[in-house]
């Protein structure tokens, strides 16, 4: 069983940047990075999709137009996942979901969300 704190989301004007952040940890207690970390979001009546992840010992994997305004980051030895956005646009809104993998293959972890509101 894993633990997914999440923290950053708020209400943020047009043009404006935050920062997210996630926290992994393993219910046991038991040590030890995680395969894949990342971020996924969600509009209200639209499907979730991939915002940017990160996975061990490769480069960072960005959803279709991310890449240019938002930057997924990772301290392994904090088991802690970041996602800078800035430039926020009004379409940027959603909820936000931490995403994590313990192995390539194995079922995913989900975060309860965080709200991203960018508004005037």
């Amino acid at each position: 069983q894993v633990q997914l704190v999440e923290s950053g989301g708020g209400l943020v004007q047009p043009g404006g940047a935050l920062r997210l952040s996630c926290v992994a940890s393993r219910a046991s207690g038991s040590t030890g990075s995680f395969y894949v970390m990342g971020w996924y979001r969600q509009a209200p009546g639209e499907e979730r999709t991939l915002v940017a992840s990160t996975t061990t010992g490769t480069t960072p994997t960005y959803g279709n137009g991310m890449k240019d305004r938002f930057t997924v980051s990772r301290d392994s030895a904090k088991n802690t996942v970041y996602l800078q956005m800035n430039s926020l646009k009004p379409e940027d809104t959603a909820v936000y979901y931490c995403n994590v993998r313990l192995t390539k293959n194995s079922t995913p972890y989900w975060g309860e969300g965080t709200q991203v509101t960018v508004s005037p």
